[in-house]
């Protein structure tokens, strides 16, 4: 009877156990939801995604390799297809197809220094000069041998070493390619390329000054623009190729290079047939950690179309490989306690490394069953450079000649020479980037002039293919969501205008959502209420949007705000978090056609999916709002997602392209930390207002601060006219407002608030 007793209240003691378990769950989570486990979310969310770009970045290396061996053979013997990839690349990298046949160069002197710098029983090296596109020239060495050259070679050094020292004319203990070459009987050209050195990188006159260096700071307005520092430079040796070609047919071609050098020769001898040998020296095949590497090496959608071995085995130049000497870099110092250079280190690769690139590249001409000669000298390599440049020309050509070993007189006028080179080479490409936005308003307007915008009815008919371009080209596209969204919640807030709860949901493995979300309490039952997303800035959370007891700084707590007046609000958490941690996840992601806000797009699409699924949200009434980055947010994901009815930009909307790369103005990122704002070629296609007309006929509206650092009025202004005048034309100019305010970067609340309730008809009265 005891025993049975004891069973009886062990049975109800569970049942009370379980029931309170279950309401004490029930208070803590929302229905349909599991309960979220405590943590930080914002932190994870930076890390994972992290992570997912390691793995997918490990997946596209094994499928582009295993999808190169099945279509090597077809690849190669389909001129249509190869040039297809050529002109591809040259997308990637901002070449421009040009006429100029350059037919021949500059010997660049004035009265007080004349071209020919350096003369031996051998050979005369000369200063010079050569036309490229408009607005853009090259610069650098000549050497001329004195008797009919063996080969004809443009050897390209790292960024760090100068054409004088690659030529062996200093008392730099570099790799003096150029002198190796000279030294075999060929009449060999060494261009300047833009160096990593600190200077040059200012504007005194605003007054700016960073310790940026000079190869990124090209990079950053390149960038933007559509071009690549490393296809300017080889934009730059083309004609030279050209030239080789009209000077004397009957000699072969061929390129070298050093580190970057490398790269660019590589590039080179993939895009001219013209030349057939080329040396890869002190330059890893694998770009899998460019994004450890400097800035200037990140390559929008390259690891996405391509790899350096592919390249090398269409190539129809034979290739010498060596590893003589991999170029170090220690990465940016601060100059002054100035510190906006982005991080980045260049080390030798592992010798495990270098000997797998090398094995996939031999199966790359194995498939092809290619007859194409590819010499591979390891680090453990014994021969001396000379042996290496004797070993690389003698597959063009019956090396005559052999080094003299004479040690040119060390010209320490060589150096200040150099620099003022660098400085002209810098100056001109800054120049050139700087013409091209001030052309590209002409180029995005008619971009859009060519698509019908004559009614609203044609205008969201034939806008389609823009906003596909737009996502899948400019900002990326992630693959679709492979996970349940599996909602988890777990309250936040409790007081007696509404109740919060943290919201995470699934999406890919290692990729969620996250964010806050605002009910207020007297929603009654059956009721379906609009939703404003209210999103944070730079470093923000969504606590920051949505704190019920503080205005917070900047955001002035407007979520809260707003569930007070009866919205249901969404706070998501955004992935700009954690200073370098978050840029990382930029410099991953570019590489395979991805950026930031390919994540940023594709966690708004799944939490817009799931609030549409809660019994007291209004689908077809859901709002954009945000601030800062957030701003940048309300611009880019309204855009591509058409369940935002409509958007609010508060204190980011600008001339966009501009404030990115002018370097005569003061607000510029250009003079910023934050490199990671450079989205690639946005200046030829989309800036604010072609955004917001991919936004259109929906509702928009710019909320801006007279004293918000972000910009000035005028630059605001500027871009908000064509918007204003988009939307007038479209017969629809109600749906678009600015708010001018007496403030700084902030959220201001007046018109926007009334904005709101205007567009989506709550609160049903103040």
């Amino acid at each position: 009877m005891r025993q049975t007793n004891f069973n009886l209240l062990f049975l109800y003691s569970f049942i009370w156990i379980t029931y309170s378990t279950n309401l004490i769950n029930a208070q803590k989570n929302l229905p349909n939801t599991s309960l979220l486990e405590k943590g930080d979310l914002g932190t994870k969310m930076v890390s994972d995604i992290g992570v997912w770009l390691d793995i997918k970045t490990k997946e596209n290396h094994t499928l582009r390799n295993e999808q190169f061996l099945v279509n090597a053979s077809k690849i190669a013997q389909d001129p249509k297809a190869l040039e297809k990839k050529k002109q591809t690349l040259k997308s990637i990298l901002g070449i421009i197809d040009s006429t100029n046949k350059t037919e021949d160069l500059e010997l660049l002197e004035t009265l007080n220094k004349p071209a020919l710098i350096y003369e031996n029983k051998q050979y005369k090296i000369f200063k010079i000069r050569w036309n490229v596109v408009e607005g853009l020239h090259g610069e650098g060495l000549l050497v001329e041998p004195k008797e009919k050259p063996t080969a004809q070679i443009i050897a390209i050094p790292p960024p760090d070493i100068t054409p004088e020292s690659f030529c062996g004319l200093t008392n730099d203990k570099t790799v003096s390619m150029g002198k190796i070459l000279a030294d075999l009987g060929c009449r060999v050209i060494v261009p300047t390329i833009i160096d990593r050195k600190q200077g040059f990188s200012n504007n005194l006159d605003i007054p700016r000054k960073t310790n940026i260096p000079r190869r990124e700071f090209i990079y950053r307005m390149a960038y933007e623009m559509g071009y690549q520092i490393n296809g300017l430079e080889i934009q730059k040796l083309l004609p030279l190729i050209n030239w080789f070609s009209f000077k004397d047919p009957t000699i072969p071609i061929g390129v070298a290079g050093n580190g970057d050098g490398a790269f660019q020769a590589l590039i080179l001898s993939f895009l001219d047939n013209r030349i057939q040998s080329s040396w890869i020296d002190g330059y890893s095949l694998n770009r899998n950690k460019t994004w450890s590497e400097p800035l200037d090496r990140n390559i929008w959608n390259y690891l996405k179309y391509f790899s350096d071995a592919e390249l090398v085995s269409l190539s129809k130049a034979s290739t010498l490989i060596s590893g003589f000497s991999y170029p170090l870099y220690k990465g940016a110092l601060k100059i002054e306690n100035l510190n906006q250079a982005a991080p980045g280190i260049l080390t030798a690769p592992t010798k495990n490394l270098i000997i797998e690139e090398n094995e996939i590249l031999v199966s790359f001409l194995k498939a092809m069953n290619s007859e194409k000669k590819v010499l591979f000298e390891n680090t453990s390599s014994v021969l001396t450079l000379a042996q290496l440049g004797a070993k690389f020309i003698s597959t063009i050509s019956n090396v005559k000649s052999t080094p003299i070993n004479e040690i040119p007189p060390v010209n320490m006028n060589f150096n200040p020479e150099a620099e003022e080179r660098q400085q002209r080479q810098f100056n001109e490409l800054i120049s050139f980037i700087q013409k091209s936005w001030r052309k590209s308003d002409k180029v995005r307007q008619t971009l859009i002039s060519k698509h019908d915008s004559s009614t609203v009815e044609k205008w969201e008919k034939s806008s389609e293919p823009l906003r596909k371009y737009f996502s899948e080209e400019v900002i990326g596209k992630l693959p679709a969501a492979t996970l349940k969204p599996n909602p988890r919640s777990r309250i936040i807030y409790e007081n007696k205008d509404f109740t919060g709860y943290e919201v995470a949901l699934d999406i890919h493995e290692n990729v969620f959502a996250y964010g806050i979300l605002l009910v207020p309490t007297k929603i009654k039952a059956g009721e379906k209420r609009p939703v404003v997303v209210c999103q944070h800035g730079l470093e923000g959370k969504p606590t920051d949007v949505c704190d019920p007891d503080k205005k917070t700084q900047y955001y002035n707590s407007f979520g809260a705000e707003l569930a007070r007046k009866g919205y249901i609000v969404f706070a998501p958490q955004n992935p700009y978090l954690g200073r370098d941690l978050f840029r990382e996840l930029q410099r991953k992601a570019n590489p395979l056609g991805l950026s930031l806000f390919s994540f940023i797009v594709q966690q708004h699409q799944i939490t817009l999916d799931w609030l549409k699924t809660l019994p007291f949200v209004q689908p077809d009434k859901i709002g954009f709002y945000g601030l800062s980055y957030g701003g940048k947010t309300a611009m880019r994901v309204p855009a591509i997602l058409k369940d935002y009815c409509l958007s609010i930009c508060s204190g980011d909307f600008n001339e966009w392209v501009g404030k990115n790369v002018l370097v005569d103005y003061h607000g510029s990122y250009m003079w910023t930390y934050e490199y990671e704002m450079y989205e690639f070629n946005l200046g030829q296609t989309f800036n604010y207002a072609e955004m917001a007309m991919l936004i259109a006929p929906r509702p928009f509206m710019v909320e801006r601060g007279h004293s918000d650092g972000v910009g000035i009025d005028e630059m605001v202004g500027w871009e908000y006219a064509k918007v204003r005048r988009f939307y007038a034309f479209l017969g629809i100019p109600e749906k678009t407002e600015i708010e001018f305010f007496k403030g700084g970067h902030e959220i201001n609340s007046k018109d926007t608030f009334a904005f709101l309730k205007k567009h989506l008809g709550w609160p049903k009265s103040d």
